[in-house]
This record gives C-alpha cells, sequence and structure tokens, in this order.
C-alpha cells in the first residue's frame, strides 16, 4: 500500500509511477508500475495519456528531480499545485500563466499532500531554468503540469514528489548530472519505509 496520509492509501499493484528518465528511477522501482515518458511537456502528456488508455491506475505518482532556490539540494519537496511557466498570452489580455479560452486557472491545483513533507508550487515548462527569478512557483520542473492536468482530466488521484537536484542557477546543469542518481533511494524511502 501507498500511504497519503491517515485517510487515503492505495494498493501498489494499481499505482503508476511516471519517471521523465530512467535515471530518476534507478534500480528502487524496477519492481513496480512505472513508466518513463522522456524529456518535457508534449511526451509527458502522450505517455501518460496511453498508459491510462492501457491500464487505468487509481493513483499516478510523478516522481522526478527538480530546481529550486528555496528548497535545499537532496529535499523531496510534494507539489500540490502547478504552473504552466512557458504560458504567456498577456499580449492579448490573458493572465500570466492562462491557457487561453480552456477553463483552467493558471494554478493548477490538483496534488495530494504527502504526510511528513514539505509543500511546493511547481512550474513547468520546456527549458532547464538556469536563472529562476520567479516568485509564484519554487520548484520548477518540465513534466508535473501536463501529468497532473492529464490526471485531473481523468480524475484519478495524482501524488507528485520532486528531488530538488540543483538551485536552479548558474550551476544547475552541473548540480543535477551529480544529483540526479540520487532521487531514486530518497524516494524509495520515503514511500516505502
Amino acid at each position: 500500500m501507498i500511504k497519503i496520509n491517515n485517510g487515503i492509501s492505495f494498493p501498489l499493484s494499481e499505482t503508476l509511477f511516471v519517471f521523465a528518465l530512467d535515471s530518476e528511477a534507478g534500480k528502487e522501482f524496477e519492481d513496480k508500475n512505472k513508466l518513463i515518458t522522456g524529456i518535457g511537456k508534449v511526451n509527458a502528456t502522450l505517455e501518460l495519456t496511453k498508459q491510462i488508455h492501457l491500464k487505468r491506475p487509481q493513483l499516478i505518482v510523478n516522481l522526478g528531480s527538480a530546481g529550486s532556490k528555496n528548497f535545499n539540494k537532496g529535499e523531496v519537496i510534494c507539489c500540490t499545485r502547478f504552473i504552466q511557466r512557458d504560458m504567456d498570452v498577456r499580449g492579448l489580455g490573458f493572465g500570466k500563466y492562462e491557457t487561453p479560452l480552456s477553463g483552467i486557472p493558471p494554478l493548477l491545483e490538483y496534488g495530494l499532500l504527502l504526510n511528513g513533507t514539505k509543500e511546493g508550487i511547481c512550474g513547468s515548462d520546456d527549458s532547464f531554468e538556469t536563472d529562476h527569478c520567479e516568485d509564484d512557483y519554487n520548484v520548477v520542473d518540465m513534466e508535473a503540469y501536463p501529468l497532473a492536468l492529464v490526471s485531473m482530466k481523468e480524475k484519478i488521484p495524482f501524488l507528485c514528489l520532486k528531488y530538488i537536484s540543483d538551485d536552479a542557477g548558474s550551476d544547475a546543469a552541473d548540480d543535477w548530472s551529480v544529483q540526479v542518481h540520487l532521487a531514486a533511494k530518497s524516494f524509495k524511502k520515503i514511500l516505502f519505509n
């Protein structure tokens, strides 16, 4: 069982663990229902949608690396709110991060909070951020927003845990390449111990 909090748990056999890269999953998730989507919002959307239609899980768990100036490297943050940080159609009169005519608010609130974890707001887009300066989100990645959106539209509970691999600053790429391999061990410790 995956225990989320004091009243919510899901069977492990009905849980889908979603990673962008196999290096984020490591060997710790080899015997689990695992999906590797590839990097970016389009890949994440496509692969999760295909998987849901093959075998509908009871819970979707997104696990991956992320940058943050607000949290420390090595921390695991539970994201329950999401922003599509590259959506900017203000020139046509829409709000920053708002997807025009979608009915979806700029801040997507769809995620379970795992007991004992810090909570974050994840900003997703198709760029590796190395100069984070926004205050609207405190975690940056490249897949969580569309995964949360697909889960919401499919009415499947969603848990998003991000391992902070870098500070989304000038050394982010070097930090990420070292830290990404530690993510799976941290996720396993939190979810299965």
